[in-house]
């Protein structure tokens, strides 16, 4: 599914002209103006998916959070917006095949990093709540108490919940909460897994950052087959070479002095693992 069809960023002429206009210098940078336009990046041209490879610096994530703000896409975090911003998307233009969808966001990795982080707070409470439990139900149940009035009913009512009940029940019938413990991969791709729904516009920022190889493997299953069965289009910022192998992807090279689409095979990230492997390829048996 195509809904994004084009996005036209602003020419160099353009931004020069911009920048040569301002009367404030008291700025060392007029980002994100200058990054995009040093690899004559004008214009993207998508399909139902898209990848902006690169190394840090080629400006693939800047790519991402301005065709974000340019488009109105939802997003959970902050991110580096400076004075310029606005202008410079008031700059670009896009083209929508289909009506981008409500639901459509872009996911950074400071997205899943702060999702991690808020599950293993929940964790960590958690286990604590746990640990006051059983303390409490050892307590209770071999402490001598006696009801002197009403005011000591809840307290019996714990006593004889103590006496009924294991020490992994009472403590189960207590927690409200329980969420299971996952490694850093399993919460990344449990990230994904939920926040991306069918019928929807996806930008993805480096979402193989925390994710093992045999994680990153299915994540590329998950997206081949939302992008193939469930209408979604995806433009995904990636050097990972799992997932610049997917399936009828368009790749923009944005290591290029000026950038050009090419297949993932011919990437220079993924021809140094090719090399590699092929150097040592004997070991493996």
């Amino acid at each position: 599914m195509v809904y994004l069809s084009t996005f036209n960023f602003p020419h160099v002429e353009l931004e020069y002209d911009f920048i040569m206009g301002q009367k404030r210098t008291c700025y060392d940078t007029y980002y994100p103006f200058q990054v995009l336009s040093k690899h004559n990046l004008l214009r993207l041209d998508f399909e139902p998916v898209t990848i902006l490879y690169g190394g840090n610096g080629s400006g693939k994530t800047t790519a991402l959070n301005v065709i974000a703000e340019k488009t109105g896409l939802l997003r959970d975090t902050l991110y580096n917006r400076s004075n310029f911003f606005e202008d410079y998307t008031k700059m670009c233009s896009y083209e929508e095949e289909l009506k981008i969808p409500e639901g459509s966001r872009i996911i950074t990795s400071d997205d899943v990093f702060d999702f991690m982080l808020d599950l293993r707070s929940i964790n960590d409470g958690i286990s604590r709540k746990r640990d006051e439990l059983l303390e409490e139900y050892l307590d209770i149940k071999y402490s001598n108490f006696r009801v002197k009035s009403l005011e000591d009913f809840d307290h019996l009512k714990k006593v004889v919940s103590s006496r009924r009940n294991t020490q992994s029940g009472y403590i189960r019938k207590n927690i409200k909460d329980n969420v299971r413990e996952h490694s850093n991969g399993e919460s990344a791709y449990l990230y994904f897994a939920d926040k991306i729904r069918e019928n929807c516009l996806y930008l993805l920022d480096e979402p193989e950052n925390s994710l093992s190889p045999e994680k990153q493997q299915e994540l590329l299953k998950f997206l081949e087959d939302s992008a193939r069965f469930f209408g979604c289009q995806f433009v995904i910022a990636t050097h990972s070479p799992f997932l610049l192998s997917m399936k009828g992807a368009k790749i923009y090279d944005m290591d290029e002095e000026t950038v050009d689409v090419k297949l993932w095979s011919e990437l220079k990230n993924v021809r140094a693992y090719y090399e590699f492997f092929k150097k040592h390829e004997r070991e493996f048996g």
